[in-house]
């Protein structure tokens, strides 16, 4: 294991190299416009290196980041880490082929304490200035596989990374908070427009009730109940601001 730090890098001043096996080349010399954020679910940031440096596993990730801000290497971002798993964002359904994926060490249900949230900001200017990555483009492990995964979870602080133009959230409109309208319209027009506008984001085409739960563990964590006139409101803005690239060429 060892360490480097490259002057003028605006990532983490110290990243530590722990070399995975577990990686293999990007499809048809695809170059990653996403990052996929994950949580370890594992009792500590050496238990989950462990695993993910372990070939019997078949899992890795570019990063891990500890709790106490260590950043490690696993991975070179020029190859395609074993993160993601099956899924899809848009069209694109091979999502390790064209993302970097970043584990961050939490055992789940716990909040991700500031020298983390700090390393994570600083690794991800560096990586959005090498591979010009949009906002947009960095998504939960929870958006691309909603039926089976949940990582990083409720207490992660989306709001907080958007405000660095790191990642986005949606418009406030004047009724967002209040769970109506002042049109109303029915529960299967609701869902309806629900389900248009989460696609159109990104989301993959699930069932209703698992797109409202992807949503809301991102977007809106304390939120509970039935599809509401917000949560619409909201996942439109998403949709109008920040359509995916559907394009059925995208692998």
């Amino acid at each position: 294991m060892g360490s480097d730090a490259v002057p003028g890098q605006r990532g983490p001043r110290q990243v530590i190299n722990c070399p995975s096996p577990n990686f293999g080349h990007r499809r048809d010399g695809i170059r990653p416009d996403m990052v996929v954020l994950h949580s370890t679910a594992m009792e500590s940031a050496e238990a989950a290196l462990e695993r993910l440096c372990a070939p019997e596993f078949e899992v890795s990730a570019h990063y891990l980041i500890a709790k106490g801000g260590e950043t490690y290497r696993l991975v070179d971002e020029n190859f395609r880490a074993w993160h993601a798993g099956a899924g899809s964002w848009g069209a694109a359904s091979d999502i390790n082929s064209r993302s970097i994926g970043i584990e961050l060490d939490n055992a789940g249900g716990l909040p991700f304490p500031e020298p983390q949230m700090a390393a994570l900001e600083s690794l991800f200017a560096d990586i959005f200035a090498r591979w010009s990555i949009s906002p947009e483009r960095v998504i939960a492990h929870s958006d691309m596989a909603p039926t089976r995964k949940v990582d990083p979870g409720p207490n992660f602080d989306w709001r907080r990374l958007s405000l660095v133009r790191l990642s986005i959230w949606p418009e406030e409109e004047p009724h967002a908070g209040s769970g109506r309208s002042a049109s109303p319209v029915s529960d299967i027009s609701r869902e309806a427009a629900f389900r248009k506008a989460a696609l159109e984001f990104g989301y993959p085409d699930v069932d209703t009730e698992t797109l409202l739960a992807a949503f809301r563990l991102r977007f809106r964590p304390l939120m509970e109940g039935t599809l509401s006139e917000s949560d619409l409101t909201a996942m439109q803005s998403l949709a109008r601001r920040f359509p995916v690239d559907r394009a059925p060429s995208n692998p």
